[in-house]
């Protein structure tokens, strides 16, 4: 009889024996004290999710556009970044980190060791035990809650917001983009995430397949589609419309608009929390902040050195531990506060020109100065 996780198991066991063991054992990489099995699981879960980014998300940008470009050449820069990522980087982040991690407070191996979490589900709930996808439910909205609070952490406190706007200054926002982000963003955001995980009890497979489905949700959220999920769905779970003006650029004479929209997959703590946003027209997309808006000039390594710059400037500075919103500066990257700033000036910036960048945020400086 067919068996869907029988097959899958095979296909793992298959890619783990004749390609990953291979490859670790050339880089001496295969004594280390991750499965070659996760690693390999991951590239499936990765090639699945870009299979169906490319064969289902992209042509949907193609038909049913929220937004028109006649170039899509800044789309480029996400795609081979999540390429790399999917393909390379998270995978083995999976065996070297994330599953060392787990299996060294428990994870895998809670049932024969006894060392489960006192506040794992399956614990505070047993009847958990004889429903698994009632329980993995339940995982998915612990995961997604504490996904809503960390990202408005993300945008709150000026260090983390300097690594997490590599993310938001695409001007194209598209089926790709998900991924684009500082691989120093992206560890903090795993870390917390598996932390939790193992707190509540998911073993690494049920988190593997969290982490896809949380992906997946957000590759089409990201996709650059007039699809909404109508009225009633719309308020419970996250619409590419919805989370198009998340990433929508600061209006100027609304300048808190674009505080909104923070869920993953459920829509449902914006709207008990206050940060729902419907009814507007679709948006173009980027940062107003100048210093920000040029990681468009930049290819995979000029991004992630400019985020780094903007990182370091604030974490070492008082200013970049007080939350708020907060600009760059052009010449050392500290942190200023969005209310110090003319917007209006910020928003006449020429998108692409590094010398008008730097001018505008001068400007927009000066003139605050002086009011």
């Amino acid at each position: 009889m067919f068996s869907l996780p029988q097959l899958w198991s095979d296909l793992v066991d298959w890619l783990s024996r004749h390609a990953v063991t291979p490859a670790l054992d050339l880089l001496h990489l295969g004594k280390l004290s991750g499965d070659p099995r996760d690693i390999a699981a991951a590239l499936l879960i990765a090639a699945l999710q870009i299979a169906i980014i490319g064969f289902v998300f992209r042509p949907l940008e193609t038909f049913f556009p929220a937004e028109k470009w006649t170039d899509r050449k800044l789309t480029l820069v996400d795609r081979n970044y999540t390429l790399l990522m999917l393909l390379g980087i998270f995978p083995l982040f999976t065996y070297l980190v994330l599953m060392p991690f787990s299996h060294l407070f428990g994870g895998a191996d809670a049932a024969t060791t006894g060392s489960v979490s006192p506040l794992a589900l399956k614990t505070l709930v047993p009847w958990f035990n004889d429903h698994p996808y009632v329980l993995f439910a339940a995982y998915y909205v612990v995961y997604d809650f504490v996904y809503y609070w960390m990202h408005r952490t993300q945008h709150a406190i000026p260090w983390w917001w300097a690594l997490h706007s590599m993310h938001h200054s695409t001007r194209q926002m598209n089926c790709w983009t998900n991924d684009r982000g500082s691989l120093v963003d992206g560890f903090i955001q795993s870390m917390i995430l598996a932390t939790v995980g193992l707190v509540i009890g998911v073993d690494p497979d049920e988190f593997a397949w969290l982490m896809l489905l949380g992906e997946l949700v957000q590759n089409l959220s990201h996709t650059n589609v007039r699809l909404g999920f109508g009225r009633v769905f719309d308020r419970i779970f996250v619409a590419p419309k919805f989370h198009r003006l998340h990433h929508m650029l600061v209006d100027p004479e609304r300048p808190r608009l674009h505080d909104c929209n923070y869920g993953q997959v459920l829509s449902v703590w914006d709207v008990l929390f206050g940060t729902a946003l419907y009814g507007e027209p679709p948006r173009p997309t980027g940062v107003g902040d100048p210093v920000v808006d040029a990681d468009n000039d930049h290819g995979l390594i000029g991004l992630h050195w400019v985020a780094l710059k903007r990182f370091w400037s604030a974490v070492r500075r008082p200013a970049g531990w007080r939350p708020g919103e907060v600009a760059f500066d052009p010449v050392d990257y500290r942190p200023i506060p969005v209310e110090q700033l003319d917007l209006h000036a910020l928003a006449h910036h020429l998108p692409g020109n590094a010398a008008a960048h730097a001018t505008a945020k001068e400007t927009a400086i000066g003139e605050s100065a002086t009011a």
